[in-house]
């Protein structure tokens, strides 16, 4: 397992250097000029063409990659054109408000949804099933922006039940466990918006991967021996039905992360996504390449271990 591992991470790099080359060239190509948002309107020709100096923007894209690489190598991103600070600074902040959100959420909607989506592919065609399939039909297709928006008008404006944006009450200085309190009461709007749209496709995706293992002839053959319907159900259906929800979970990693951009949006959470927005807003290359790069790279580290869950539920794939 170890050399597989060891193996695999070595394949990565040529696949992130070629990313970091896709996306440089992509982001360069993108309209706009940070000069802009740097200099006064009303700067001259002059002005401008040496803020491009200062920035390294009047050299060839090849040199400029070349450069950017070199020092991201050595863990200097770079300074933000939005923030005056190195990019190293304005990230791990942002990525911490966005994991804080997201891991809760994810954990929670995991530990219903799998469940919920046995006893639907159990009990299919029942009742049950059929209220949890037109859940997963409401909670896919409502936009969390929109469903984000109803929550604020209800619960924050009409009756006043909990906070319409932000993460902390504005002027709060509380620390410890009250910090803890105020940060939990505003994310509860946002966390339910997450957890009903997560919940909607784990369930779904659960129901459908069980549906798919339980009418397997070794699931009959277990039954006819006189085994136990929890046994024949958790132990030998569940256990071949995890792939599909590995693979969700290796995908879920990113997204740990990387945030949710419309509803860091409407509710005005200072998560990563915000800062991304912003940074493509205002072409702030050195922020755009930074983010962009850690999400692809977290999103090759959550197929590997994707990859390794698979050998791990299932002796049947060998990862030697």
């Amino acid at each position: 397992m170890l050399k597989y591992i060891g193996r695999r991470l070595m394949h990565l790099i040529p696949v992130i250097l070629l990313i970091s080359i896709l996306l440089f060239g992509i982001i360069k190509m993108t309209p706009g000029d940070p000069v802009g948002a740097n200099l006064d309107p009303r700067s001259t020709a002059e002005q401008k063409a040496a803020e491009r100096a200062r920035l390294g923007l009047d050299k060839p894209i090849p040199v400029q990659y070349w450069e950017w690489l070199k020092r991201s190598v050595k863990g200097d991103f770079g300074d933000s054109y939005i923030y005056k600070v190195p990019v190293s600074k304005v990230v791990p902040g942002f990525i911490w408000n966005s994991f804080v959100l997201n891991v809760f959420v994810y954990i929670f909607a995991f530990l219903i949804a799998v469940p919920i989506g046995i006893i639907t592919a159990v009990k299919q065609y029942s009742r049950t099933d059929n209220f949890w399939s037109a859940f997963s039909i409401i909670g896919i297709s409502m936009p969390t922006f929109f469903f984000g928006l109803l929550l604020i008008y209800f619960f924050a404006v009409k009756l006043d039940l909990f906070p319409i944006n932000g993460m902390r009450t504005v002027g709060s200085k509380a620390t410890g466990l009250a910090n803890i309190k105020d940060v939990l009461y505003h994310m509860v709007l946002p966390g339910i918006v997450l957890i009903i749209a997560n919940l909607a496709s784990l369930v779904r995706y659960t129901r459908t991967s069980m549906l798919e293992v339980i009418n397997q002839d070794y699931i009959r053959t277990a039954r006819s021996k006189g085994l136990e319907e929890k046994v024949v159900i958790y132990r030998h259906a569940f256990r071949n039905a995890l792939i599909p929800i590995i693979t969700i979970v290796g995908f879920t990693i990113p997204v740990l992360f990387s945030g949710a951009v419309m509803l860091e949006t409407v509710f005005n959470w200072p998560g990563i996504g915000r800062i991304l927005i912003d940074a493509v807003n205002l072409r702030d290359y050195n922020l755009m390449m930074a983010l962009n790069m850690f999400f692809a790279i977290l999103t090759l580290l959550g197929n590997l271990l994707a990859d390794i869950g698979y050998a791990l539920v299932d002796p049947r794939i060998k990862v030697d």
